[in-house]
């Protein structure tokens, strides 16, 4: 292995130890629920995913995009986050 690679690999481990150092602003995943698969999408601040209770619930989640943001709680900025606040209440800090 090249010496300078060894070097990158050493502080790519340390870097994946803080997760903190990054911020996730747009995001693409499928994901495989009970049922079938979802395609979950974060863009712009807000998400959406294919499932019938995203585009039927009131609030805009449902329990796939509840999943990524404690997946990437802290790498999410505090608005893409989910709020057990109604809509239109500001959200818990």
């Amino acid at each position: 292995m090249h010496s300078s690679m060894i070097g990158k690999i050493e502080k790519a481990h340390r870097y994946a130890q803080e997760p903190d150092r990054v911020r996730v602003d747009a995001l693409a995943v499928t994901f495989r629920g009970s049922h079938d698969e979802y395609q979950v999408e974060l863009k712009d601040g807000h998400w959406h995913c294919s499932c019938h209770t995203f585009e039927s619930h009131i609030v805009g989640t449902c329990s796939h995009v509840m999943a990524l943001q404690q997946i990437l709680s802290g790498m999410l900025p505090a608005d893409s986050r989910y709020s057990l606040e109604p809509v239109g209440a500001p959200a818990a800090v």
